[in-house]
């Protein structure tokens, strides 16, 4: 059991406690609480349960299933369901919701020193896996590409999430923008992501979480060395 396998604490609003019953269940079994389950970790009605998880949904701590309310999808970094990436712990398997995503979990779950994060390039099919810890990032010639601007990521978040991945090259990136007739989005090599994922969720599995705003979002963004219009900074 990790140090995250507390009992959610009931000094806490409900909208915080059902947060953290869900950000807990993915860190410690690698899926989220059913609604059941997290009435029973946070001591609220099923009906309350379905209420706070909606009101997270609204303000981005997580997304719900659109057919089905009562399913998380993804409360980042976490996901339930594959987005092209596997992680693996020392005890436990979780869905990678994105390269940035799979990239962040080691820096979020403390307990691992590392993660085996695994993939193929979308272009070629080729299998990649990477040791991603805390101290350094992982070796490789390998890139990620981020299709979505950050200014239009929540249109369809899945999607967005769906379409943050790695490739072996950007001959691989060109080949499957050629062949997807996508855009260019923007392109890091594996240090930069590294980097990028490393603080972002940074608090997450902790009471009182606040997510970034845009200008403290777009201030991380030019800490770690991304740049451009795609990220909201100058060129």
């Amino acid at each position: 059991m990790t140090e995250n396998a507390s009992t959610v604490p009931m000094s806490l609003d409900g909208t915080e406690r059902v947060r953290l019953a869900v950000y807990h269940g993915f860190a410690r079994t690698g899926r989220a609480p059913s609604v059941p389950e997290t009435a029973a970790l946070t001591a609220l009605a099923p009906d309350r349960v379905r209420q706070e998880l909606r009101t997270l949904h609204t303000r981005h701590d997580l997304v719900l299933d659109p057919k089905d309310g009562d399913r998380v999808v993804m409360a980042h970094p976490f996901a339930s369901v594959p987005l092209g990436f596997s992680v693996m712990g020392a005890h436990t398997l979780w869905w990678g919701g994105c390269a940035w995503d799979s990239f962040a979990l080691p820096h979020l779950l403390k307990d691992e020193p590392d993660v085996l994060v695994a993939t193929r390039c979308p272009a070629c099919d080729t299998p990649h896996a990477w040791v991603v810890g805390r101290e350094a990032p992982p070796k490789g010639d390998q890139v990620a590409h981020f299709l979505t601007p950050m200014n239009r990521a929540w249109d369809d978040v899945v999607r967005t999430c769906g379409n943050q991945r790695l490739f072996c090259s950007t001959d691989c990136v060109d080949t499957w923008l050629h062949r997807t007739g996508h855009e260019r989005g923007y392109v890091m090599d594996l240090p930069t992501l590294w980097r990028f994922a490393g603080d972002w969720y940074t608090g997450r599995l902790d009471a009182g979480y606040v997510r970034r705003d845009p200008a403290a979002a777009a201030s991380y963004f030019a800490e770690v060395g991304l740049h451009g219009s795609f990220w909201g900074l100058p060129d």
